[in-house]
């Protein structure tokens, strides 16, 4: 597998005219090696892949990073770098222009002689498309989400903090197996839930709130991601109203999911639902984003969304209707994308709740 994955990096660096690339993020290098660590560094070269990492992790890359050589540095890694890359006699060295820092950047460059050339989504191109084993992880990290949800459907009480449902929400999915969540996750409660990325704060529930839960885990370095919006109580008129049109919008664009089909074409769909109705200015972000070892990866839902879906790669498929000083409705799935439709991942009910 990986043996694949450096033969591919290998043809990008061809076409961009690379003779070696530094790889220093987390979710690149160990996508491209195996390696679950972090603080550590691997230089792809057109015939050479080798790990480079400190005392702290020698031996886990040794068990762990099987198609590389080993190596471990004992100096300042700027130094080291600059010594590997005339050992190995590169001229032009692709870098992360996304993850290393300004200074770093020059400090590398400092004890370069190679030119340092941005990578521009090399490996993230790569990682798009998911394999068996990934699509299994992120799956097994949804099916993780789905039964915390079922639990904190018989949790969430009246008067409760949103800080006491965050924190049984994050709690239930470790107990469940997660190593982490996805991204500090979103509960927003009342006139809150019109804020799409409202964290938990000391605000109670109280009857006649909406309730957005958004939430995900890491599963073996993959990640799950959804979005429920309950009620607590009961629901009004106008309540029920926006989370019918919020869900026709997220089922609507479920069957235009397949490859071949533009981001941008899904993203209108959901859009023009929303308008319909009279809300188009109350949908401002993107319907949708990739997931994978990262929470926000390519492609993306959005009116400028031009690239073209494919089979493999997974999606989230996320409308949803904000009014401020009333409350606002997210519902989001995790899609697969397939040669000739999509699997929902997700498999929470999306009927209104009523707790």
């Amino acid at each position: 597998m990986y043996k694949s994955r450096i033969e591919k990096l290998r043809k990008a660096m061809g076409a961009r005219n690379l003779d070696g690339v530094l790889l220093v993020g987390d979710p690149n290098r160990n996508y491209m090696s195996g390696f679950t660590g972090d603080e550590s560094f691997s230089i792809i070269t057109l015939d050479k892949a080798i790990f480079i990492t400190d005392s702290r992790f020698t031996e886990q890359a040794r068990q762990q990073v099987k198609d590389y050589e080993v190596r471990q540095y004992n100096v300042a890694f700027s130094k080291f770098l600059g010594e590997i890359t005339e050992e190995l006699g590169i001229k032009r060295l692709g870098f992360e222009e996304d993850i290393l820092s300004f200074s770093t950047y020059n400090t590398y460059k400092e004890n370069l002689k190679a030119e340092f050339v941005p990578l521009k989504g090399a490996v993230e191109e790569l990682r798009i498309v998911k394999d068996e084993d990934e699509v299994k992880r992120i799956k097994k990290a949804a099916d993780i989400a789905d039964k915390a949800f079922e639990h904190m459907l018989n949790f969430i009480k009246l008067g409760m903090t949103e800080r006491e449902v965050g924190l049984e929400l994050e709690f239930t999915m470790k107990k469940m197996g997660a190593s982490d969540l996805s991204f500090p996750s979103i509960v927003a409660s009342g006139e809150r839930s019109c804020l799409p990325h409202g964290q938990a704060t000391n605000k109670v529930l109280n009857s006649g709130d909406f309730l957005t839960l958004d939430f995900g885990c890491i599963y073996d370095d993959y990640c799950s991601d959804m979005t429920r919006t309950i009620v607590i109580g009961k629901p009004n008129d106008k309540m029920k109203e926006i989370y019918n049109i919020v869900l026709e919008a997220n089922e609507a664009v479920i069957p235009a999911i397949k490859s071949g089909v533009l981001c941008k074409d899904v993203d209108k769909i959901a859009r023009d639902i929303i308008a319909s109705y009279g809300y188009g200015e109350n949908f401002g972000h993107g319907l949708g984003h990739g997931v994978g070892r990262q929470i926000h990866e390519e492609p993306s839902f959005s009116p400028r969304g031009t690239k073209t879906l494919k089979a493999g790669m997974i999606v989230t498929d996320e409308p949803g209707i904000y009014i401020p000083g009333f409350g606002g409705v997210r519902i989001e799935d995790l899609i697969l994308v397939k040669e000739d439709g999509c699997e929902v991942i997700s498999k929470s009910p999306k009927n209104l709740i009523c707790l």
